[in-house]
């Protein structure tokens, strides 16, 4: 038996290796490292204790000088994001050697926890978005520690810098990991202003090339999108998701999708409804309600 658990394992094997060598994006020489997830993982966990200081990590901020704590967090991002960067761009353009790399790679970190303050600002004005549109929040504290909108949000702002420096993969591999934690899938190339809210989340899709004003609050369920991408990589750099003005409330399981399509300023938008064209500012958009039907068993 145990010889005949071999054979089956070696063919299968032989069977794989066709497969790798057929599909070519497995075909790394000696010099090509592929960036590693995990490591980004941890960043993003990293940005966070940055953030929020005190709620996620072990420092007792009574105890310990917050520049120190600040200075030593962001020595440790950026230590860890220049490695991930060199890799990613290095792996992203494998058909010419790139001697610049490390020097590269450096210059993107360095640009990107120059934008550490700033992100760090937005996001507590989403934080009280967030306390001022949900009356069952009990405190700022509440939200950041458990409300997975903000989270899907923190990840967003930070990715969302990495994808205008153009860094390959890594913008991506931080949105999709709190996608798989929150339900909540925003693109990092979305556009998304200040004092952004997202009440409850899970099912809310927001696209590539969404753009989103200030004082916008989402509910559950809404999605941002394209009205088709049969077109596949045609489309791509192309607007092909809504624009969202200031001051605009949707409801939960609304769906707006086209590039074309934007929602005017100080609009509301009922749930359940279907949107493939624009509407204008200080507008209540409602969908018929369907007829209920009742009978007595």
């Amino acid at each position: 038996m145990e010889n005949k658990i071999n054979k089956q394992i070696q063919l299968l094997a032989q069977e794989l290796k066709g497969n790798y060598d057929t599909q070519k994006i497995f075909d790394l020489s000696l010099e090509d490292r592929l960036p590693n997830r995990e490591m980004i993982i941890s960043i993003v966990e990293d940005l966070r204790k940055l953030t929020f200081p005190g709620f996620f990590g072990t420092e007792n901020l009574a105890y310990v000088s917050k520049e120190n704590f600040a200075g030593n967090i962001l020595s440790i991002i950026f230590e860890k994001l220049f490695k991930q960067i060199k890799l990613a761009i290095s792996f992203d353009d494998k058909t010419k050697a790139n001697p610049d790399a490390t020097i590269e790679a450096q210059e993107l970190a360095l640009a990107f926890v120059n934008k550490v303050p700033a992100i760090q600002n937005m996001l507590l004005m989403d934080v009280e978005a967030a306390f001022n549109g949900d009356p069952a929040a009990k405190s700022k504290e509440d939200i950041i520690f458990s409300y997975p909108g903000l989270y899907a949000i923190f990840v967003y702002r930070y990715a969302h810098e990495l994808y205008k420096l153009n860094i390959p993969y890594i913008p991506r591999i931080m949105t999709e990991h709190a996608h798989g934690k929150t339900g909540i899938d925003i693109n990092p190339g979305a556009e998304i202003g200040k004092y952004f809210c997202i009440d409850h989340g899970t099912g809310i899709v927001v696209g590539e090339t969404t753009v989103i004003g200030d004082h916008v609050k989402v509910y559950q369920g809404v999605t941002l999108g394209a009205l088709s991408t049969r077109k596949g990589q045609e489309l791509s750099g192309v607007k092909r998701h809504p624009t969202i003005e200031d001051n605009v409330v949707i409801y939960s399981n609304t769906t707006i999708l086209g590039g074309e399509t934007v929602i005017g300023e100080n609009s509301v938008i009922a749930g359940n409804t279907f949107i493939t064209t624009s509407i204008p500012a200080n507008t209540k958009v409602a969908s018929t309600m369907p007829e209920l039907n009742t009978r007595e068993l």
